[in-house]
């Protein structure tokens, strides 16, 4: 299956797509986990972190929409550069602290983000033997959550020592490093690139086509979107919730996401064995979708008397299912994206699940802000990604054959 990655090992190249996925989604993270910072420092309203997620993601839809043109043409391990160097810049522009650079900033970061994973699962295809596919695209998708642990981590300590706009700096450069240590192994990696393949904004139509004309594609995609709905979500509200519902100080309730992000950690590696092993990708995501059920019932069933351990392991639970699945459904669309079309499989999916991150948790403040309940609006959006699970069950014959184009 190898290819062109002949003299890199597939291991060799699971650990370079771990560590360009882990640094951009630091990068993506940095000034959100410093907003108190810059919002004390510049005057804008710590509250527009909000609005500066959703233009990264908007950049992110265009970045994914791109990406299999980029991979195409300039090679994997190029479009993953491009991406570093990306990043870079929109970190680059926000060191200002303006409004509007930090807003030109966050797209280009969302630019930048957008590609990795369509480079990453167009090299991880050609070196993973199909019965390890959900592990190994698991493990690499842990790069998300561990970006998160080391924003979370390093970026107070370098605030502290040099300044938000040092720590801002100094996750530049490591992103501007890693693109530069990455063309070490440029020649052997995108050998099969194509150059005379278009890349750029008039091949934004075609990885949706694509998607859209797989009835295999667009059923993950559309069920990313509601699963990324639930995530993002669980993420940006629980804390709230946990505060103005359960009584929890905001010091519990961080440690509480936490453990639910570390189980989602967890999750991405065990839920890709299960699948490789046990269930197949399909079921799986299927029953990774009933868990969020599970979970989001019981936590919004729980009132401020509960015992501590109860509301862990529902977070456990929920955390493991709701930041747990993305592993299992990249590596089943990269098996079912036609041959040589995985990076743009990959890109016109993760169009469908950013979507989610844009609509979703403003969609849950809206239903919260109507029914003056997180605890209705938590059991209102898991709803979705409870019908694409069954929906998948139903339709997961047609998965058993890969669709050509």
């Amino acid at each position: 299956m190898a290819g062109a990655c002949v003299r890199v090992s597939s291991g060799a190249v699971l650990a370079i797509t771990l560590a360009v996925q882990s640094l951009v989604a630091a990068a993506a993270l940095v000034v959100p986990v410093l907003a108190p910072a810059i919002s004390a420092q510049t005057g804008v309203a710590g509250e527009s972190i909000g609005i500066y997620v959703s233009l990264m993601y908007v950049g992110a839809m265009a970045g994914s929409l791109m990406a299999g043109g980029w991979v195409s043409r300039l090679g994997a391990i190029r479009a993953s550069q491009l991406g570093l160097v990306l990043c870079a810049a929109g970190l680059l522009l926000s060191v200002a602290g303006y409004t509007v650079l930090l807003a030109i900033g966050a797209i280009l970061l969302g630019l930048g983000y957008g590609p990795i994973t369509p480079a990453s699962s167009h090299l991880l295809i050609q070196t993973t033997p199909v019965n390890r596919m959900s592990f190994v695209f698991s493990v690499k998708q842990t790069g998300v959550p561990l970006g998160g642990v080391l924003a979370g981590l390093l970026a107070p300590k370098l605030e502290i020592g040099v300044g938000w706009q040092g720590a801002l700096l100094v996750t530049a450069a490591a992103c501007l490093v890693c693109a530069l240590l990455a063309q070490w192994v440029r020649a052997e990696l995108d050998a099969d690139r194509k150059p005379a393949r278009t890349a750029g904004l008039g091949g934004l139509r075609a990885p949706l086509a694509l998607i859209f004309s797989h009835r295999t594609l667009s059923l993950l995609a559309g069920a990313s979107l509601c699963f990324s709905a639930v995530q993002w979500s669980f993420s940006a509200y629980l804390v709230t919730y946990l505060h103005d519902s359960l009584a929890y100080t905001l010091i519990a309730a961080g440690a509480l996401l936490s453990l639910g992000q570390v189980a989602g950690v967890v999750g991405r590696i065990f839920w890709g064995w299960c699948a490789d092993r046990y269930l197949g990708a399909v079921l799986m995501l299927a029953v990774l979708a009933a868990l969020m059920g599970l979970g989001v019932l019981v936590l919004a069933s729980l009132s401020a008397q509960a015992p501590v351990p109860m509301v862990a392991l529902a977070l456990v639970v929920l955390g493991a299912a709701a930041v747990g699945w993305n592993g299992v459904y990249l590596a089943e669309i990269a098996r079912q994206a036609p041959a040589g079309k995985t990076g743009m499989a990959t890109g016109g999916a993760l169009t469908c699940t950013f979507l989610g991150v844009v609509v979703g948790p403003p969609l849950f403040g809206a239903m919260m802000a109507l029914f003056d309940s997180y605890r209705i609006a938590f059991v209102l959006i898991v709803i979705p990604a409870l019908l694409c699970g069954v929906l998948l069950v139903t339709q997961r014959r047609r998965f058993s054959v890969r669709e050509e184009a």
